[in-house]
């Protein structure tokens, strides 16, 4: 692990300041696509081709292939058993935690669904059957069935599906399956990658097809939900996490070195910090090199936050909103004192704006009750929060009188007449004897 992180540094000053901006705002995005017709690419899509013609069969061949563990479709399901038993030895005070958490993300998604009724114009009904994926090989999250399955329920999806990768002894991880049973959720399979997208997407015999795929996972995962977009509905295509933080000389250093060392412990993460001033930029650069030797994953933050890290100076504040709005960062942090708040009402694009010093991200990871299922890698600029207006579906609702159609048929038959669409024209014709 090297000894300083002053690489990360890029300054206005430079002469090459334009160039460094735009290599460390694409270095994350990079991360999270293939290249069309790479390699990577062609061996997923030979992945979805597979599951898609051999269903079952193929899904416990790469989940051999690739997690080590041999199932048989019959294995793939975990059973209502093992998830009561995986409750039953959750520790009572993380018990506690989710369940406060999941009554504050309860109340937040309620509070700002917007389907709850049926008007004269549009009918909103929830999509029937959704499927999660939730990472878990290596770390289990937990929050994030919470994040993704309680606004399902808010907006009254009926049937939810979780896939989540085998692990240690060939199954979920048991928090995973505890948090499951906590919301009732009884479907959950043990698989997970881009063979787990397929099999939600077009179904198998044991596994019944999704009409949306939100949740969170590696490359594989994300372009495999790319993939599949028009055979199903997704959240979004995400990638590593990000947080980008505009500061000012009243931020303590040592909150924002600890704020991207959050995110750069996800390896891969992207942690960036922009300012005016240099002074704060080089007290954040040694609180960096302090905090990150205390870390359990030191090295492996140290190595991310030196790829997909950077502290810039600009100019002015300005400037660093202006670029913020480029950047369309997943998690975007405001501390500059009383300013931060002024600040935040320029930012056009971020999936979650965390305003303060007393704010961090963790905050909306895991307790305030947005959704933590955020988009990245710049496609804030037209993707959103996952919430529980993402679960249903509008349709519109036409109702016309006699007396109303015979007031606008002059003008629709015209409009269908420019179209060349005589038969649209005669269906009013015909009603109205025009």
């Amino acid at each position: 692990m090297s000894d300083n992180f002053n690489q990360i540094l890029i300054s206005h000053k430079q002469s090459d300041f334009d160039k460094r901006l735009k290599a460390l705002r694409f270095a994350i995005v990079h991360t999270t696509r293939f290249k069309l017709y790479s390699k990577d690419h062609q061996s997923l899509r030979q992945i979805m081709q597979d599951v898609f013609e051999k269903g079952d069969e193929a899904v416990a061949e790469y989940t051999l292939k690739f997690d080590g563990v041999k199932l048989s479709p019959e294995q793939f399901r975990v059973g209502g058993k093992e998830l009561k038993k995986a409750h039953d030895k959750i520790d009572n005070k993380l018990l506690r935690t989710i369940r406060q958490a999941i009554d504050n993300v309860r109340g937040y998604q309620g509070k700002i669904f917007v389907g709850k009724s049926i008007s004269g114009k549009v009918k909103y009904t929830p999509i029937n059957r959704v499927g999660i994926c939730i990472p878990g090989a290596s770390a289990p999250l937990p929050s994030t069935v919470i994040m993704t399955a309680v606004p399902a329920q808010v907006a009254g999806v009926e049937e939810i599906v979780v896939v989540s990768p085998p692990r240690g002894k060939d199954t979920v991880h048991p928090v995973i399956l505890a948090v499951c049973h906590e919301l009732g959720i009884e479907e959950v399979y043990r698989i997970g990658g881009a063979q787990a997208v397929a099999a939600l997407a077009q179904g198998t015999a044991t596994i019944k097809k999704v009409y949306k795929i939100v949740g969170p996972g590696n490359q594989w995962v994300s372009m495999a939900k790319r993939e599949v977009l028009g055979l199903v509905d997704i959240d979004s295509v995400a990638g590593p996490s990000e947080v980008l933080i505009i500061a000012d000389d009243s931020a303590n250093p040592a909150f924002l070195a600890a704020d991207m060392l959050s995110q750069a412990e996800h390896a891969p993460g992207s942690a960036i910090l922009f300012t005016a001033s240099q002074k704060l930029a080089e007290k954040v650069l040694g609180e960096l090199e302090k905090q990150v030797v205390q870390l359990d994953r030191a090295e492996e933050t140290d190595l991310c936050l030196k790829k997909f890290g950077g502290i810039v100076v600009f100019e002015n504040i300005d400037g660093a909103v202006k670029c913020a709005n480029d950047f369309a960062a997943e998690h975007l942090q405001i501390q500059c004192g009383d300013k931060s708040g002024r600040i935040a009402k320029r930012i056009e694009n971020a999936g979650a704006i965390f305003i303060g010093e007393y704010s961090p991200v963790a905050v909306g990871d895991y307790w305030a009750g947005p959704s933590h299922t955020l988009p990245t890698g710049m496609t804030a600029k037209f993707f959103s929060a996952l919430s529980a207006n993402d679960f249903v579906k509008s349709t519109s609702i036409i109702e016309y009188s006699k007396q109303q159609l015979e007031a606008s048929a002059d003008d629709i038959i015209r409009l269908a007449m420019v179209e060349g669409l005589d038969a649209h024209a005669k269906s009013v014709q015909i009603r109205c004897k025009k």
